[in-house]
């Protein structure tokens, strides 16, 4: 045999390693730290007195005697990072960049600038305390991430669909829009629950900032391919669930199984049905959430089993509002957009000369 025809034995090239996913898993580990860090150094918040819960709509984490330079510092500060990472966002689209494995420089700058803006509300919130919260309703940060997982759930029903896999008729341009603009929307409703929060180290604050890092994160990895992984995007859509449950359960209000069923409910009914399960897995997991919720209401009282489809049900009456708001946008847009192409058509004809 000749030396051509011998068996090759040279190595096979590694493959590149995957930045974005070393990028993320870092990114998990540098969110959890942080939080480490807002626990330890909570003690110093303790001294600031407070005024006294006046109830739901009331957020008690905030100056009883606001000052100008406490508002000017969270309000600017805030700004400040929303109009970076919306900056970087339309950059990306602008040059038109793919998704890859790899990481672009914008996606360098936007988790640098995710880091610092995390390092300086820390910063903010031991000099002068407020959020936004000392100048906008409770109801406004709730409600920012509520339209966040309602987006996402009219975003997806192309691919995953609505109701156990079967899609909602919604037009394929009313989609492209959502998908084209979803970036600026996600990155002002996690900037902004950021900063109406202070750095306070109660469980509830200490839950919540781990879910808004975790947000921003993803917000900072666009046109990487774990941005649109399934299974890290269904990860963080559960972990409003895990986020809700805790904080009513650390609050004591008793309302903790709306949470956890309320959102569960729409994963059973949405959110699996994009993860490539098998049939049986998802029969599973359908056994797994009726038995879970049989066996808390059997105790808890079947009068009160109301409480796991007011989620859902506000969920998927708002995914149909937005998608309605979002085709009358275009239609209309489509009516003025009309006369002024018709208008800079050049004329054919007219009178000779």
């Amino acid at each position: 045999m000749t030396a051509s025809a011998q068996p090759s034995t040279a190595a096979a090239p590694p493959k590149p390693r995957r930045q974005d996913l070393i990028a993320l898993w870092a990114g998990v580990a540098f969110s959890f730290v942080f939080v480490a860090v807002i626990w330890l150094a909570g003690k110093r918040l303790d001294s600031i007195a407070l005024l006294p819960d006046q109830g739901a709509a009331w957020y008690y984490w905030k100056l009883p005697a606001p000052t100008w330079i406490t508002r000017a510092t969270a309000w600017g500060c805030y700004l400040a990072q929303q109009l970076t990472i919306w900056g970087l966002i339309w950059y990306a689209q602008k040059n038109n960049l793919r998704y890859t494995t790899g990481l672009h420089k914008v996606n360098i700058w936007a988790l640098a600038a995710s880091a610092f803006f995390i390092f300086l509300h820390f910063v903010q919130t031991h000099i002068w305390y407020d959020g936004l919260a000392q100048d906008v309703s409770i109801f406004s940060s709730q409600g920012s991430v509520i339209l966040l997982l309602v987006w996402v759930l009219l975003m997806e029903n192309s691919r995953r669909g609505m109701f156990g896999g079967k899609k909602l008729p919604i037009k394929q341009e009313i989609i492209r829009f959502a998908r084209k603009y979803h970036g600026y929307i996600f990155a002002w409703a996690t900037i902004y629950t950021f900063w109406y929060h202070p750095m306070a180290n109660t469980s509830a604050h200490l839950v919540g900032f781990l879910y808004m890092f975790l947000l921003m994160l993803q917000g900072s990895l666009f046109f990487t391919r774990i941005h649109v992984n399934r299974w890290w995007t269904v990860l963080l859509e559960l972990s409003v669930m895990v986020h809700g449950t805790l904080v009513a359960v650390m609050q004591g209000n008793g309302i903790w199984p709306m949470f956890l069923f309320g959102f569960a409910g729409v994963f059973v009914i949405t959110q699996m049905h994009g993860l490539g399960l098998k049939m049986w897995q998802k029969w599973l997991i359908l056994a797994v959430y009726i038995g879970s919720v049989t066996l808390v209401y059997s105790q808890r009282g079947w009068a009160q089993l109301n409480e796991i489809v007011r989620i859902p049900v506000i969920e998927y009456l708002a995914v149909i509002v937005l998608a309605l708001i979002f085709g009358g946008g275009l239609w209309v847009a489509k009516k003025v957009r009309r006369p002024r192409d018709e208008d800079a058509k050049p004329q054919v004809g007219g009178a000779a000369a």
